[in-house]
């Protein structure tokens, strides 16, 4: 049965134990540690308090200026800002922060870190609530794509020009995968590729995709079961847009 908004508190979706590191340890080992633990967020640490996190989107702006990974510390890294919520605030509630502070969201007992609420996080709760609710007004305006050919560098440049989180990766003139944020900390940091490297052979494939019209129940039911923050979406066969979680939370904006 599904619950009512109300009884959809952040307390019973938030991740517990969120990891953190503290800000005298290497970009490098930060990676490395978002890769062993599969997240996409790491809380930042100084004097036993958060400051700060770093996500896959501070990583790209990271490599489009220094073109490697160094050793620098993460005190020289810019981190992104948070915002607190509490254990008992709604996820629809949760949800509408996310967008109006445009931040991360740390879930605090008092002043004590009890956990982190990702997007993940939120769209679990949220697929518990009696709605199709229509994407049609989220989805992006435009479709990147790149040749497998193409370098890693140059596709991370894109990203990062473009502030989106994937580019579709085409090879014979046809779809063949997905180059995502989460590809290049897992299948390209991970084991420290060149990143003058074809992008087409760290991308993930095959390429899952669905059709324009699905509503968010069904979107977000695909994306979990395939482990995905990204679907792409055809139109006549072919692909027109893609749509993100974080795009499927901006649909509840108006709830």
């Amino acid at each position: 049965m599904s619950q009512k908004p109300a009884e959809l508190n952040v307390s019973a979706y938030m991740t517990t134990n969120p990891i953190t590191v503290s800000a005298d340890v290497t970009f490098f080992d930060a990676v490395t540690k978002m890769y062993h633990n599969g997240i996409g967020n790491l809380i930042v640490i100084v004097d036993n308090r958060p400051v700060g996190l770093i996500s896959e989107r501070q990583i790209i702006q990271y490599l489009v200026t220094e073109g490697t990974i160094t050793d620098k510390p993460m005190s020289h890294i810019a981190t992104s800002l948070f915002t607190k919520i509490s254990p008992d605030t709604t996820i629809l509630d949760a949800a509408k922060i996310r967008f109006e502070k445009n931040r991360k969201l740390l879930v605090f007992e008092g002043e004590k870190l009890a956990g982190i609420l990702t997007t993940s996080d939120m769209l679990r709760g949220l697929r518990n609530l009696n709605s199709n609710i229509s994407i049609e007004n989220v989805l992006a305006p435009k479709l990147y794509t790149c040749s497998f050919d193409d370098t890693l560098l140059d596709q991370i440049k894109l990203m990062h020009e473009k502030r989106i989180g994937s580019v579709i990766v085409n090879k014979d003139n046809e779809p063949y995968g997905i180059f995502t944020e989460r590809d290049l900390i897992c299948n390209a940091l991970a084991i420290e590729a060149d990143m003058n490297e074809k992008v087409g052979l760290y991308c993930s494939h095959p390429l899952v995709t669905a059709d324009v019209g699905i509503n968010f129940r069904e979107a977000s039911d695909i994306m979990a079961k395939n482990k995905l923050k990204r679907l792409p979406l055809k139109k006549d066969g072919k692909l027109t847009t893609i749509v993100c979680a974080c795009d499927l939370l901006k649909a509840f904006e108006k709830v």
